[in-house]
């Protein structure tokens, strides 16, 4: 492909872009003349196979394909009114893969939508580790002061890991610490927290959160009274997620917590290099 041609399409692709806040999004009629598909009734036929393919991947249709009707002119105060189809990045790149691959716009397309699409999912899966590193750090710091909590009412070391424990009992209904590695896979030397999604670490971090405020609220004192509130806690938090449709022992388990921090700290560390270099080459010129 020329690169005069890859420098057009790239405009046109560009220019049609639309943007409402955070989210870009393009006219399926603006598309439909980029992709050079003279007729509307063709291009539709191209829309419904991006459709079924975007519902095949799980993915909500509506949240990439929202069909609306617009006025458009024609003269003297006329007006009609013209279906469109507003497409996200996600959209229009499963259109591409479905329109005719022999056009060098539909194979420029391809390329353009599956570039930028994967590094939305490279930006996306960053931002998904990194709330999940948070919800860990901070799952820690509230059992800390849990730990600390039930030092000064007398329960010692062992004591916590039994009430741990069988706040991980409710949560998973019925289903311990133990049992709970064997099912994910996790070394019996790991912390389950560290192998847990971010949402069940966040449901686990709350629950804990309740029990050290009922703590001082009820001014509750030794290992049976703080257990039993641990108890309910978790209990009333997966009736939550329950509800929710989600039922926590039946998440699959998430990436080494330890493995997507060292992950992290090396593209941190490749970012930071990256920019020494850049300063240094601006030096020098």
């Amino acid at each position: 492909m020329k690169k005069e041609l890859i420098t057009r399409l790239l405009s046109e692709f560009e220019s049609a872009c639309r943007k409402t806040g955070q989210t870009e999004y393009w006219s399926a009629r603006e598309l439909q003349k980029i992709l050079e598909y003279s007729k509307w009734d063709n291009f539709l036929k191209v829309l419904d196979k991006a459709r079924t393919a975007c519902k095949s991947s799980s993915a909500d249709v509506s949240e990439h394909f929202a069909y609306f009707a617009k006025n458009i002119e024609l003269g003297h105060g006329a007006q009609r009114s013209l279906d469109d189809v507003l497409l996200t990045r996600y959209a229009c790149y499963l259109v591409a893969q479905n329109a005719d691959p022999a056009k060098d716009v539909v194979a420029f397309a391809q390329t353009y939508f599956a570039v930028q699409t994967r590094k939305q999912e490279l930006i996306e899966q960053r931002l998904h580790e990194v709330d999940r590193i948070g919800a860990r750090d901070k799952l820690t710091s509230t059992e800390i002061i849990l730990s600390k909590m039930l030092f000064e009412s007398g329960v010692n070391e062992k004591g916590f890991s039994v009430i741990r424990s069988k706040g991980d009992n409710a949560l998973f209904g019925g289903i311990n610490t133990h049992e709970m590695k064997r099912r994910l896979n996790i070394p019996n030397n790991r912390a389950l927290a560290d192998f847990l999604p971010t949402l069940t670490i966040k449901a686990k971090d709350l629950a804990t959160e309740l029990t050290t405020h009922n703590i001082q609220e009820s001014n509750l004192n030794g290992q049976t009274e703080i257990e039993n509130e641990h108890i309910e806690n978790n209990t009333a938090v997966r009736k939550i997620l329950v509800l929710r449709n989600v039922v926590p022992e039946n998440l699959p388990a998430s990436e080494d917590v330890v493995k997507v921090r060292r992950k992290l700290a090396a593209d941190e560390k490749k970012l930071i290099e990256k920019k020494k270099k850049h300063k240094g080459s601006a030096k020098e010129n």
